[in-house]
């Protein structure tokens, strides 16, 4: 018992200590990956521990266990996806009102792009090219490819529109401005929609253990039955995927209508 306490802690580290760490968007996606490695590697050791050495309840619980850490660990992963979106979103409209400010009083592009540099290091890329003469379309549509910077694309029409026609750039990138601001107004309205719903998902969720608590407080033992037998072991797995199963399908639809 002592070892697979011992093996629980370790899995339970590996979720827990990355976490401390708060990266910026550009460092997100490479931390998650590294992270869902160690996380994988921990649940493989503690379930082939599992069955290696503990039997009946023990290994029972250990396997719920396991699963519950796997299901929380890919509810928050794809929180913290979606609020790094988001974040990078906003970056990108403070980005698109500066570029177009900076053409609108007169600053060359090459100049615009490196004040934008400025202000989002990992933009360095697009104004690299500008200074090198390179493709600044192409290389905004690659910075665009990143969750929440889909707006750059719209960035990289209006240059090349420009480059190709000869039209004004900076009222061709106010223009777009404009609409990235009227949709990130929008997506804000349906974030703070979302969240009410979210909150009430999580309220529910807590509602089992809430009643085990109650049940406990008027001289009940539901710990017991829940824990200690066959019926409540399999009444604890159904509740816990459950519970997750409808945490995970809210964030899904908030996934699905958040800033790309």
């Amino acid at each position: 018992m002592s070892a697979l306490a011992a093996l629980a802690a370790a899995a339970a580290a590996a979720l827990l200590v990355p976490y401390t760490v708060r990266p910026g968007p550009a460092r997100l996606l490479t931390q998650l990956r590294g992270l869902s490695a160690i996380v994988v590697a921990a649940a493989a050791v503690t379930v082939g521990a599992l069955l290696a050495f503990a039997e009946g309840t023990t290994l029972a619980l250990g396997l719920i266990a396991v699963g519950g850490l796997g299901a929380a660990f890919r509810l928050v992963s794809s929180q913290r996806q979606r609020r790094s979106a988001d974040s990078v979103a906003e970056v990108v409209l403070e980005l698109s009102e500066a570029l177009a400010g900076e053409l609108r009083a007169g600053q060359p592009p090459v100049a615009a792009l490196q004040h934008g540099a400025e202000l989002w290091p990992d933009f360095a890329p697009v104004a690299t090219a500008a200074r090198l003469g390179s493709d600044v379309p192409t290389a905004l549509r690659t910075l665009g490819r990143r969750p929440g910077a889909g707006a750059l694309r719209d960035l990289a029409s209006a240059w090349q529109v420009s480059g190709e026609t000869g039209a004004g750039l900076a009222l061709a990138l106010t223009q777009v401005t404009a609409s990235v601001r009227d949709a990130r107004a929008t997506q804000r309205v349906v974030s703070a929609e979302l969240a009410s719903a979210q909150a009430t998902a999580r309220l529910v969720a807590a509602l089992p253990l809430l009643a085990l608590m109650m049940g406990s407080g008027v001289g009940g033992d539901p710990w017991a039955f829940l824990l200690g037998t066959p019926a409540g072991l399999v009444c604890l797995a159904l509740g816990l995927g459950f519970g997750f199963a409808g945490l995970l399908w809210i964030e899904r639809i908030a996934a699905g209508v958040a800033v790309r």
